[in-house]
């Protein structure tokens, strides 16, 4: 199924917001509590993570699956599969490690821990409340055995997770979800986690139009402001065009720690030590 985005929309404007308030008129109420509780977390929490980790707070207490973007638990169940189904028909293998960067309360998780082997999944995420949830869902789904890593992290530094050790990096909806700044340092210390021959997926909200945020909450970045980014720490992105054919709200950007075109080799290994500790 093809995906119906609207890629030119700029959800920030008014414009935008009077006509949808029109369309949809009995989502109001909802945003207009989003919107007072985006104010007060904002006020109380000048750093993002903070900030988010608030948020996540807010939403696990009433629904952990609706915390990670899924309103039912069908949809919950569908899109795990989705991303494990795509990430296995293209590279996962059950030997691989893996990071699962915002691993959430383990809506795709789940799958991997299953299929990856003992000991080979590491799943990070800013929110304390739904790390919990995720090992809710790892007793209800009996996966103790395969001793997933499940560990609470401030930043995207990466910093305490050792060099070249993940062939597989992965993370849905985080991008979407954060500015500039900290897309930039997940991708400027990502290169140094990664195995030799790793990837890391990346899903964000795609615009072909003024970049823009939805509150504090939704970030929407043109895939070549993101592209640029990789390049500009020496790796190779690539749009994963196949992604948008599943019918996801978000597009898909793939990483690796290959050379850039036009990158010397040895200015691309000196920039690796010492921008990447």
């Amino acid at each position: 199924m093809a995906s119906r985005k609207n890629l030119h929309a700029d959800r920030a404007a008014l414009a935008h917001k009077v006509r949808y308030a029109l369309a949809h008129p009995h989502r109001v109420p909802a945003h207009l509590r989003r919107a007072g509780r985006d104010r007060w977390l904002a006020f109380t929490h000048r750093d993002h993570v903070g900030y988010y980790r608030a948020v996540m707070a807010s939403d696990t207490r009433r629904s952990p699956e609706a915390a990670v973007g899924s309103p039912t638990h069908e949809a919950w169940l569908q899109l795990g599969e989705l991303q494990f189904d795509y990430l296995r028909a293209h590279g996962l293998e059950p030997g691989h490690r893996m990071l699962d960067i915002g691993c959430g309360n383990l809506r795709a998780g789940r799958r991997f821990i299953d299929y990856l082997d003992s000991g080979h999944y590491y799943g990070i995420d800013i929110s304390p409340d739904v790390l919990v949830a995720a090992k809710r869902t790892l007793t209800a789904e009996g996966l103790q055995a395969k001793l997933p890593h499940l560990t609470l992290t401030q930043d995207l530094t990466l910093d305490f997770l050792p060099d070249a050790h993940f062939d597989v990096v992965h993370a849905h909806s985080v991008f979407s979800h954060s500015p500039l700044p900290i897309i930039d340092e997940c991708l400027a210390h990502v290169g140094r986690v990664l195995a030799p021959g790793g990837f890391f997926d990346f899903t964000f909200d795609r615009t072909l139009g003024s970049e823009h945020h939805v509150l504090h909450e939704d970030f929407y970045y043109r895939t070549e402001t993101l592209t640029a980014l990789a390049n500009g720490h020496y790796l190779r992105a690539r749009f994963m065009d196949d992604w948008e054919l599943r019918g996801h709200g978000q597009s898909k950007v793939r990483v690796s720690a290959e050379q850039v075109p036009g990158a010397g080799s040895s200015v691309a290994a000196g920039h690796s030590q010492t921008s990447l500790p």
